[in-house]
């Protein structure tokens, strides 16, 4: 029988390897990155993505340095000691038949930390900190130290990382002027602003080499005053795919931004536009994100051309079977996410483990064991929507 899906769930050959279809599961910090006694669940968690028919996931973010920590002693991949532990996660991925880049995330500016770096000393509206003005030495010792963390992530047994240059962090900062008043190599022209991604990357596949999977989130569009243009985004897109990325995934808006970009009233793909102007301007495999959660819009924008993958993240708290319940028709039994944040961006806010208003066993796999029962009832649901 055809699939009613046959876009999304083509496999996509990068040439080295080749993923099994179309789905991306996006980064989300859950909590259990920063600490090396939460990776046992942190790897089930992934897992079960995994047997449930993800072809890629990317990890919450990881920094390459103390100072472009999330938190204070957050998640950082920066010593070969560190390796272990992120192999518990590789290695059960794989036995479930996918496959996982680790995210490489500097926040900047908006570290939750006295430490905190940028581009220049400009606090940001959503921290508490000031961050210092980086040395054009210690931009430098910035991009080694990205890609020695990428070389560790192979290592470990990561299939590829994922560059965070979006959502208003680091790598974005020096993209726009409204953070970089730099007046070296690093400030000023657009070519000397888009110089540390760009250098990023490069040092990143001289460390890796060519089969490992580089993605790059770009900002797609940043929803903030003074962001980057279409043309500037596509320029950077076109430098990027020179530099070696593999493929671009799509990044909305910086989180200081005002416009909302993931809770319930946007629209479904409202944010396809952006992506499949820079899928048309570059020869690399584009990724749609942002308000994707069922298959028929996913099958849709592959379908139409906008996007050669989509990324989904929320919607594989809420259900992990995702993928396989569209590949088997069962599109109607897809436990849907209903974008209401309040027990994954929430509970990260707040500094406690993720989970889902409509999935409490999302990333709680390994303690939530449900098996069937003895003794069945039948109960009566009565009213509908949110309680």
């Amino acid at each position: 029988m055809m699939s009613q899906y046959p876009h999304l769930l083509e496999p996509l050959d990068l040439g080295f390897t080749t993923l099994k279809n179309r789905v991306i599961m996006g980064s989300m910090h859950t909590g259990l990155e920063d600490r090396p006694w939460h990776f046992k669940q942190l790897a089930e968690y992934f897992a079960e993505r995994a047997r449930g028919g993800v072809a890629l996931m990317v990890t919450g973010g990881f920094s390459p340095n103390r100072r472009g920590e999330l938190v204070a002693l957050g998640s950082r991949l920066n010593n070969a000691l560190q390796i272990p532990m992120h192999r518990k996660v590789t290695k059960a991925v794989h036995e479930a038949g996918g496959k996982i880049c680790l995210q490489l995330l500097h926040a900047g500016r908006y570290g939750y930390s006295p430490y905190s770096v940028a581009p220049s000393a400009i606090k940001s509206p959503i921290t508490p900190f000031k961050p210092k003005a980086l040395t054009t030495k210690a931009v430098y010792k910035t991009i080694r130290q990205y890609g020695k963390s990428a070389k560790l992530a192979q290592k470990a047994g990561y299939d590829g990382v994922e560059i965070m240059g979006s959502e208003g962090y680091f790598i974005t900062q020096f993209l726009n002027q409204r953070t970089n008043q730099r007046d070296d190599e690093f400030g000023g022209s657009y070519e000397n602003r888009m110089r540390l991604a760009i250098e990023i990357v490069r040092e990143t596949r001289k460390q890796v080499g060519t089969d490992f999977i580089i993605m790059f989130r770009l900002s797609m569009i940043d929803l903030v005053e003074g962001g980057s243009s279409m043309e500037e985004v596509i320029q950077l897109a076109q430098e990027l795919e020179k530099a070696g990325v593999t493929i671009i995934n799509s990044g909305i808006g910086w989180h200081e931004a005002r416009v909302p970009t993931i809770v319930t009233s946007v629209p479904r793909a409202a944010f396809v536009d952006p992506t499949s102007k820079v899928k048309a301007a570059v020869n690399i495999p584009v990724v749609a994100s942002n308000r994707i959660n069922m298959p028929d819009t996913a099958e849709e924008i592959l379908a139409n051309g906008q996007a050669d993958m989509i990324s989904m993240a929320r919607p594989f708290l809420a259900d992990s079977e995702w993928v396989n319940k569209a590949a088997e028709g069962r599109t109607d039994e897809i436990n849907t996410c209903i974008a209401c944040n309040q027990a994954c961006l929430d509970h990260t806010f707040q500094n406690q483990r993720s989970s889902c208003l409509v999935n409490p066993r999302a990333c709680h796999e390994t303690e939530l064991l449900y098996t069937p029962t003895h003794a069945p009832k039948k109960v009566a649901v009565v009213g509908s929507g949110p309680a």
